[in-house]
């Protein structure tokens, strides 16, 4: 049961190219935001489709397949877990943030 803890499978699509970030230390970072969406028929028959936007983040390995494999638009399957952070920004104000830390992601749809 401690497997289904603080765990996000998703299939969506790109909404940007990832951004590539390789800190100091040599660790390397992606960011990219993932669409999901979800359609439902409302009282009066019409087809709704609800999108929703992620955050994600893939870190190294991950990383680096997303580099390789992954640009805006592309249909994915990911597996991770969900975080939150807070930053201030240089006029002391908070941001908060809420995204997907990647472990794993599947290249969907066709080439």
């Amino acid at each position: 049961m401690n497997n289904l803890r603080n765990n996000v499978q998703l299939i969506g699509n790109l909404g940007n190219t990832p951004e590539i970030i390789t800190l100091e230390n040599g660790s390397k970072l992606a960011k990219f935001s993932l669409a999901t969406n979800e359609s439902y028929t409302n009282k009066k028959g019409e087809k709704i489709t609800d999108t929703q936007w992620h955050n994600i983040i893939a870190w190294n390995n991950t990383a680096t397949i997303v580099e390789k494999f992954l640009d805006k638009g592309k249909e994915v399957a990911l597996q991770g877990k969900l975080t939150s952070r807070t930053w201030e920004d240089q006029d002391g104000k908070k941001h908060y943030i809420t995204e997907i830390v990647c472990n794993e992601v599947l290249m969907l749809g066709s080439k």
